[in-house]
């Protein structure tokens, strides 16, 4: 038994596990859906038959472009959400330059709450990481290097609510839109 829980906690499945740990559950395969149009790639869940590999392909093939869509949208939304923030603050309190100023930093902000700084205390309740190890999974997650050393949900030895991948893949999501927001405008300032 402890060689199969070591095998899973290195990513190695055994062919005909009908259990799976949890892995191909509805959360699970949500939460692989949406690594794969994200490209994220964590390394450490992929098909291993021959019709799910080329499935994979297939739904990468639409899903990444939709996936990039959908990023794009979502980002503009967040924009033009901080540009009728800005544009309601010069209105009424007929600030000019000041407003857009002060929409961007509490946009900045509240990104880095929702998106950096808050999420590391849920991984560290529910994962047992340290700070510092959910900052770094923030990070390398939403910047789509996703190196896979560090996944959620992949502990055997803890039980996770049935909402927790869900959510965490819309927070993905949402976080690379914002993320990407940001990497544009330090593009935008570089340039």
């Amino acid at each position: 038994l402890q060689g199969i829980i070591q095998a899973y906690k290195s990513g190695i499945t055994l062919q005909g596990n009908t259990t799976s740990l949890g892995r191909w559950d509805y959360s699970g395969s949500f939460f692989f859906s949406i690594s794969a149009i994200t490209t994220i790639g964590y390394g450490n869940l992929s098909p291993s038959t021959a019709v799910g590999r080329i499935f994979s392909i297939v739904f990468a093939l639409f899903g990444i472009p939709l996936n990039l869509v959908l990023l794009n949208e979502i980002g503009h939304l967040m924009l033009l959400g901080v540009q009728h923030c800005a544009s309601r603050l010069e209105e009424v309190f007929h600030w000019q330059n000041k407003a857009s100023f002060l929409m961007k930093t509490c946009a900045l902000v509240t990104g880095l709450l929702l998106f950096l700084l808050l999420p590391p205390l849920l991984f560290s309740d529910k994962e047992g990481w340290s700070y510092e190890e959910g900052f770094y999974y923030s990070f390398i997650t939403l910047s789509t290097i996703g190196f896979g050393d560090y996944v959620i949900g992949m502990n055997p030895d803890r039980t996770y609510p049935s909402w927790y991948k869900n959510v965490i893949s819309l927070w993905i999501l949402f976080g690379m839109a914002w993320l990407a927001l940001v990497i544009k405008f330090c593009i935008n300032i570089l340039e």
